[in-house]
């Protein structure tokens, strides 16, 4: 036994024609596909470095340091400032606190605009339009107390200066009558009226409409038979008081 072993170890060792004989162990040969792979991976690896190499020579500084990203320019959006802005409201906890400040709100701009109108209003104004034909003075052997201003009936009539109503109705010799008592104890009279479109204890602004022309009592045409009474108690010349605070028979109202 011992002999036939030795001779199948010499045979192994022994080259035998026709087969090729692989060494074993780490001491084996490269073979020739090995060797051109490994010469292609060191090629490679050589050519990148020098690539890597030539691109650090001559790169320029500012290509060869990245910009940061923070370190950039914002853009400017020149249509952002035209954008409408949107406004925080705050929320509402009671709608009954919400609807009484808009009430609130209301009143106030309504006391304002009222203000504003009471500013531009004229404080003293023609009571009617028309012709005067009679003065105040004598005329057909009596005083006449007033003015006679002719119009058609149905012309308004309006109130001469602030005042509150004293009389609006029936009155003798004037058939129709409205009186005003005026902040200076003045009072002015507008009769043969055809309507009267106030009553008693109502205010009314200078300007206000108070009647319509008519020719009611002892009249011989329409007409307005306007009357100005000072606080006295005496009776004045209406063309003169209307001309003192500004008014002439030809304008339509003053201003103070």
């Amino acid at each position: 036994m011992t002999r036939m072993t030795d001779r199948r170890r010499q045979l192994s060792d022994c080259d035998v024609p026709g087969v090729a004989v692989t060494p074993r162990g780490r001491h084996r040969a490269r073979s020739r596909a090995t060797e051109r792979r490994g010469s292609v991976a060191v090629g490679i690896a050589v050519a990148a470095g020098a690539l890597v190499t030539a691109g650090a020579q001559y790169a320029s500084p500012a290509q060869a340091q990245a910009v940061p990203v923070h370190e950039a320019t914002p853009m400017q959006d020149p249509v952002a400032e035209y954008l409408p802005q949107i406004l925080a409201i705050p929320e509402i906890s009671n709608i009954n606190d919400a609807i009484e400040q808009l009430a609130k709100g209301q009143r106030r701009a309504e006391e304002s605009a009222a203000r504003d109108a009471a500013a531009l209003r004229p404080l003293f104004v023609r009571p009617v339009a028309g012709t005067l034909t009679s003065d105040f003075g004598p005329r057909w052997g009596t005083t006449h107390t007033g003015l006679d201003i002719a119009n058609a009936i149905g012309t308004p009539v309006y109130a001469a200066a602030e005042g509150t109503v004293l009389d609006s109705g029936p009155a003798d010799g004037f058939g129709l009558w409205v009186r005003l008592q005026h902040d200076d104890g003045t009072t002015t009279v507008y009769g043969h009226i055809d309507q009267t479109l106030v009553t008693v204890g109502q205010r009314v602004q200078a300007g206000e409409q108070i009647a319509t022309v008519g020719n009611r009592g002892q009249s011989t045409g329409p007409h307005l038979h306007f009357e100005v009474v000072d606080a006295a108690g005496s009776k004045v010349d209406p063309q003169e008081w209307l001309a003192s605070r500004g008014v002439a028979l030809s304008d339509a109202a003053v201003r103070s």
